[in-house]
């Protein structure tokens, strides 16, 4: 599985020229707490900024945004920047946040159904299957357990140990499926690990983290043509999701496909120009390049 090394800092000049914004609007979202003050911004801050403006797009005002903030930091124990630390969604009227596999609204913490028009005519009585918010509380207290216990290195029963808790609180929670998932792929479960991620999509069909993992079994596996949709799909979900565009252009080639394969290097060195990755990339295309030269000879 691709882990890319984002760069660590970013100045101030970095974040206007990355996202189009002026010195004015850095300075009035941190007036406002929006964002931290700082001259050196973390590749967290920069997801804070990028959820920031998509709700922004979605003509959410600044001061209801800040009310949501607020609230969660209140709810959710242990959240300091929720912008960056949470999944943070609008629907164009109101806040809300995905949590433990749930969706709750940011402000009021009032648990969401994503039910359409045809679901709910359907319904004649609706049984109390979503966890109420003491049990996503508790849920979410497991999930940040089981991410401790993997990052410290802890042995790998307590992490599943932990995140099983999360999926008897609630079975529909998508990250503790996809981290589930995740360390069985680790120890080549792949049949356990595809269970899981698929699960996980399940429950949240724009998951793209979960499409492009399952991408990387099939990968991993031969499957190549299992790999790719599932990689075209993280890429529907997310065009600007530089792993999966690394991940793709390989399968590409490995298919007799270098046009794409050259179109996928290409955006991926747009989107991360730096690291070693991108030294990979701009080797593979240089490579491609040539190829092409020479068969055209």
């Amino acid at each position: 599985m691709l882990q890319k090394a984002p760069k660590e800092e970013y100045s101030r000049a970095d974040v206007r020229r990355q996202f189009s914004l002026t010195e004015r609007q850095l300075r009035s979202w941190e007036r406002q707490e929006l964002i931290p003050r700082t001259d050196a911004y973390s590749f967290s801050d920069l997801i804070a900024i990028k959820t920031l403006l998509k709700l922004r797009e979605k003509r959410i005002r600044p001061r209801e945004i800040g009310l949501a903030l607020h609230s969660l930091r209140q709810k959710l124990t242990g959240v300091k920047q929720p912008l960056s630390e949470l999944r943070i969604v609008s629907d164009g009227r109101r806040i809300a946040v995905h949590v433990a596999g749930q969706k709750m609204e940011a402000i009021s913490g009032q648990i969401l159904f994503d039910f359409d028009a045809a679901e709910l005519a359907d319904v004649k009585t609706f049984p109390d299957r979503k966890p109420a918010q003491n049990l996503l509380r508790e849920a979410e207290d497991w999930f940040q357990k089981g991410l401790e216990l993997e990052e410290t290195g802890a042995p790998v029963h307590q992490a599943l140990e932990a995140y099983g808790k999360v999926l008897e609180l609630n079975p529909g929670a998508a990250g503790a499926l996809v981290n589930v998932g995740t360390i069985y792929y680790r120890q080549r479960k792949f049949a356990e690990a595809e269970k899981y991620y698929t699960l996980a999509i399940i429950s949240d069909p724009a998951y793209t983290l979960a499409e492009f993992n399952l991408g990387n079994l099939y990968d991993e596996q031969g499957k190549l043509s299992e790999a790719m949709a599932h990689y075209r799909r993280a890429l529907e979900l997310n065009p600007a999701y530089a792993d999966a565009h690394f991940n793709l252009a390989l399968v590409c080639e490995r298919t007799g496909d270098p046009l794409k394969a050259v179109f996928h290097w290409k955006t991926y060195l747009k989107l991360d120009r730096a690291g070693q990755w991108a030294d990979i990339a701009r080797r593979q295309l240089d490579r491609l390049k040539q190829a092409t030269v020479i068969q055209v000879r």
